[in-house]
């Protein structure tokens, strides 16, 4: 049977920032030459992720056992962003071989429960091609191994997740180093939802481009919207920047025009979860409101991609799922409530913006400027 028991909470004292709680007035900065994000990793046969429901009022790593106990964290958003959400699943894949491996020899029950355990990964998030992507190929390799024993199997599946882990870093610098050539010193960014080291395995995509233009000693503040109602710019773009010491202004979502109009934006970069063949964009819901907003004032709206978010297989954007959440999220927050009693709720997690709307792409193979089916397919060749 396919566990999905809770996960282990482990406080991870070793964890490069030291500090577990918020304290708005005090120095609490982390030296990137020395220090960085660790969203998931590797410990002692468990996969651990920090729990970015709780950030930036505490800190902590949640431990997971098996591929249940990921699904639900992918679920639950302990882990978020596209290609933290791929490798989080690909490492769910190695958890459950393993624990199927201890649990039996018998090859064909075995592949039953294995497979079992991927279709449950795959209902996790919708939207995050990078799920999928990384599913499919957990999935080659262990269709490579048609002869091969469930304690062969197990630690080959682990290594190909390690594989996947390392690879998003280095796509990310690969991005940023694109990405940066783009921004001059002074500029002020305008970004969307979270899109840095916390939705990734290191370094970021939107935020990553940020990090390698300050690297460059390039000066970049950036403009983090709020992104209601989950508050992942609030918390989490914010919390990075401020450990970094890179300046950072929160805003409400609906200041992003006001700001616009008064020439305080020069550039916008978003993430994405899913870019159709034809250019278009899904990421987090508002970012669609952002894009039209840039249009209309001509300020660059660029989103940073890894190529595995690129889905051939959707056309275009109205072909990409749209995830509804849970109305509690909207309803209020820790707690609290703030929508009337018989109101109704809707809560779709993402958008799509038109490939119409965006200035480029930038991904680890260079930025696509004006990207368009003939674009992307000239990428792909690259």
């Amino acid at each position: 049977m396919f566990c999905a028991n809770s996960p282990v909470i482990n406080q991870a004292g070793s964890y490069p920032i030291q500090k577990t709680h918020f304290h708005p007035n005090s120095e609490n900065k982390m030296n990137p030459k020395n220090k960085k994000v660790e969203t998931l990793r590797w410990r002692q046969g468990r996969l651990e992720m920090i729990d970015q429901r709780i950030l930036p009022a505490r800190f902590r790593y949640l431990s997971y056992r098996n591929g249940g106990e990921v699904a639900e964290g992918i679920r639950s958003m302990v882990v978020r962003g596209a290609p933290a959400i791929g490798v989080a699943a690909a490492y769910g894949v190695a958890l459950e071989a393993m624990r199927l491996a201890r649990k039996t020899r018998n090859g064909k029950q075995f592949q039953r429960e294995l497979q079992k355990g991927i279709k449950v990964l795959a209902k996790s998030r919708p939207t995050a091609v990078n799920l999928f992507w990384a599913l499919d190929r957990m999935q080659t390799i262990w269709n490579q191994m048609p002869n091969s024993s469930p304690l062969e199997i197990a630690p080959r599946l682990l290594q190909e997740a390690k594989g996947i882990h390392r690879e998003d870093i280095e796509i990310n610098l690969s991005m940023g180093r694109h990405g940066a050539k783009l921004l001059k010193s002074g500029m002020r960014i305008l970004t969307h939802c979270n899109a840095g080291a916390l939705a990734t395995a290191g370094h970021g995509t939107a935020l990553g481009v940020i990090r390698s233009a300050v690297a460059q000693g390039k000066k970049i503040s950036v403009i983090a919207d709020e992104t209601r109602p989950f508050l992942q710019g609030a918390r989490l773009t914010a919390w990075e920047m401020v450990q970094e010491g890179i300046p950072v202004t929160v805003v409400s979502d609906n200041m992003a025009g006001h700001l616009m109009a008064k020439g305080e934006v020069d550039a916008v970069i978003v993430g994405t979860d899913r870019v159709a063949a034809n250019g278009d964009v899904a990421n987090k819901i508002g970012t669609y409101m952002v894009a039209v907003l840039a249009r209309r004032h001509r300020i660059p709206f660029y989103v940073a991609c890894p190529v595995s978010t690129i889905d051939l297989k959707t056309p275009q954007g109205k072909g990409i799922p749209i995830e509804e959440r849970d109305p509690q999220e909207v309803m209020g927050h820790r707690g609290i409530r703030w929508v009337a009693a018989g109101a109704k709720i809707r809560n779709p997690a993402f958008d799509v913006t038109p490939a119409e709307l965006v200035t480029g792409l930038i991904t680890e193979r260079g930025v696509i400027l004006r990207p368009n089916r003939k674009r992307i397919r000239e990428l792909f060749r690259r």
